[in-house]
């Protein structure tokens, strides 16, 4: 049974997901948006931004902490600059706002080349890759960034957590080219605090020292870390603090201030940025050998994978296998530990969750 998966029809999987949101006091378009992102999520094995998950955030900071208000209105900030827009999200269910924004940044980018939304007041938006894979999969360049619910991460030289894990997420339209969009999306912390606690649930090791422990000492014991280091030393540092730059630009709390809702009147909320770009904007026309963009975003590909570096992988490429991985097997793929956690969801909401007898079975 360790060596099996069991296969979940995405439509059942959107259903749990939905009632459990709706029990919530949200909406009808907020409950799908979180259908819509933990499908994704999971679908592309990004089981460290699952439903699971995002009902954990709205249980320790969300709908019941006052940090995320279920049903409200986006307020649009009145700006001189077409192609850019900020948003006043007003605590609004994160996935929710992702999506429109999204959307927005499109329209903008068919009409100007570019577009970018700036989003105060937000709450949690869960996996920043699939929003950017969405807009590279309909042909756009897209990025976002965002600041995150807790100062988890300790500075580079330092030993206290003074920053979120604050990822970026850019995705391209390279289909055509390499076969799936190259996705390159990450937290600047050594690992998302998710995996760590996803590892802490299954008794494992992580493979690396990736945090500090209460005295600040690295560790790979997911048991003993309290606090997580940034990839790539200074690095990743400074990437963590242009997401932190771009909020104090907008209008962000501070770190760690952030997801401690205590009704004293202090800002503790997150910023989203989102941003696409339309491929033709930046076309130039001067291509060797008079090749198209596919053909020679193909031919730079090939060229930085070839020299013996044939078993090097892209971007995206797990997560697209991931994804292919689940249309072989015609559904999401959970392990029977997910398996009971959806289960204890369903039942929350009135249902009887899933029989596991029932569910097919897939190997790992």
């Amino acid at each position: 049974m360790s060596n099996s998966l069991y296969i979940v029809p995405e439509e059942v999987h959107a259903r749990v997901v939905r009632a459990a949101f709706l029990q919530r006091g949200f909406s009808d378009a907020e409950a799908d948006s979180m259908g819509r992102i933990c499908g994704a999520a999971s679908r592309h094995g990004i089981q460290s931004h699952n439903a699971i998950k995002a009902l954990h955030l709205d249980d320790l900071f969300g709908s019941k902490q006052g940090g995320c208000v279920p049903g409200v209105s986006i307020e649009v900030i009145d700006s001189r600059f077409r192609a850019s827009s900020v948003w006043n999200a007003n605590l609004k269910c994160g996935p929710a706002v992702a999506f429109q924004a999204m959307d927005e940044c499109i329209r903008m980018a068919d009409e100007f080349g570019t577009g970018m939304v700036a989003v105060d007041n937000a709450f949690h938006y869960l996996w920043g890759g699939g929003y950017v894979l969405e807009a590279a999969q309909r042909g756009y360049i897209a990025y976002t960034g965002c600041t995150a619910m807790l100062a988890e991460v300790v500075p580079f030289g330092g030993k206290s957590p003074t920053l979120g894990t604050n990822p970026h997420s850019w995705a391209f339209p390279t289909t055509e080219a390499v076969g799936f969009p190259i996705l390159v999306d990450w937290a600047t912390s050594v690992v998302a605090m998710g995996k760590v606690q996803q590892v802490r649930r299954g008794g494992g090791k992580m493979p690396m020292e990736c945090g500090v422990d209460a005295d600040g000492r690295p560790t790979n014991d997911p048991a003993e870390i309290v606090a997580l280091l940034p990839f790539g030393e200074h690095k990743g540092y400074g990437l963590s603090l242009i997401d932190e730059l771009m909020a104090g630009h907008i209008g962000g709390s501070l770190p760690t201030l952030r997801g401690r809702y205590q009704g004293d009147g202090r800002k503790r909320s997150t910023c989203f940025f989102f941003q696409v770009i339309h491929p033709e904007a930046i076309a130039g026309r001067d291509f060797d050998s008079g090749r198209s963009v596919a053909e020679n975003t193909k031919a730079i590909v090939a060229d930085i994978l070839g020299h013996g570096n044939d078993n090097c992988l892209l971007p995206g490429q797990i997560e697209a296998r991931a994804a292919a991985g689940c249309e072989r097997a015609g559904g999401l793929l959970f392990s029977e530990t997910e398996i009971d956690s959806f289960n204890e969801i369903a039942r929350e909401c009135g249902g009887e969750g899933w029989n596991k007898r029932e569910l097919k079975l897939c190997e790992k």
